[in-house]
């Protein structure tokens, strides 16, 4: 993912409100949002490159994303797929603060990365391999581009903003406008931009949420809210080049928690 938008325990009827632009090489292999074969509790796109994802939620209410840490100066081709650090954990039963305390050890192993993970029922906790010690995610609005959680670059910022505004609409017009939202491709002013290293035109580029260039664009547009008894909504747009054509697929499930977690 490029943009995340999330919403943690800021709605009253939705405990968990996720929305999320997946920005890709248009020639790189992706699976669209599915149950997978190999994890049929598993529900997510697939990297049909390294065999990751980007963004996965289980039937037991597991949930996990990842952005990769733009740094255009830093490159370096490290030997593990950022994809398979959402994989394993959705897949897994870790605790999500025990998961990222154990990525330390093999943090050199990845490129930059920014991982979201967490449950419906154990909270959700963050960690980067740029950014230090991982922690938990307080209620609230908080956004993830290619920078650290929350830095306040100008489509997270917009974004935020977006998504504290609609969390007072009516719940039947909250997917599409989290849609609409997802879809903004305003720039940033040239002087907001950041810079990572990989030049001021490319920036621009970069700056909008969703992105659209010759080669590179947002792939997929996601949106997933749960409500506190554990019904999960997931939305995905698949886009080819642009906007125009989206295929749309929608699930909808009980997640059910695990029996400890269910114990008074």
């Amino acid at each position: 993912m490029c943009l995340i938008l999330l919403a943690w325990r800021a709605r009253e009827d939705y405990p968990l409100v996720l929305a999320a632009n997946r920005d890709e090489f248009y020639r790189r292999p992706s699976a669209p949002a599915q149950f997978w074969d190999d994890e049929p509790g598993v529900l997510g796109g697939r990297d049909l490159e390294k065999g990751g994802t980007w963004l996965a939620v289980s039937r037991s209410g597991r949930l996990a994303a990842v952005t990769n840490y733009r740094d255009g100066r830093g490159r370096r081709a490290a030997p593990r797929s950022r994809g398979e650090l959402v994989a394993s954990f959705v897949a897994g039963t870790d605790a999500p603060d025990r998961y990222v305390a154990g990525l330390a050890a093999s943090a050199a192993d990845y490129d930059g990365f920014n991982l979201l993970v967490g449950s419906l029922w154990d909270g959700i906790a963050y960690y980067s391999n740029r950014g230090g010690a991982p922690h938990q995610l307080q209620p609230g609005v908080h956004g993830l581009s290619n920078h650290l959680l929350n830095s306040p670059w100008p489509k997270v910022e917009r974004g935020k903003a977006g998504l504290l505004d609609l969390l007072a609409a009516p719940a039947g017009e909250l997917v599409p406008a989290l849609f609409s939202l997802l879809e903004d491709q305003t720039p940033a002013p040239d002087d907001l931009l950041p810079d990572t290293g990989v030049g001021h035109a490319w920036e621009r580029v970069l700056s909008t949420a969703f992105i659209r260039s010759a080669d590179y664009g947002t792939r997929c547009t996601t949106v997933i809210l749960a409500d506190a008894a554990g019904q999960v909504r997931f939305i995905e747009h698949t886009h080819a080049l642009g906007l125009t054509g989206a295929q749309r697929r929608e699930y909808a499930f009980r997640a059910n928690p695990p029996i400890a977690a269910a114990t008074p």
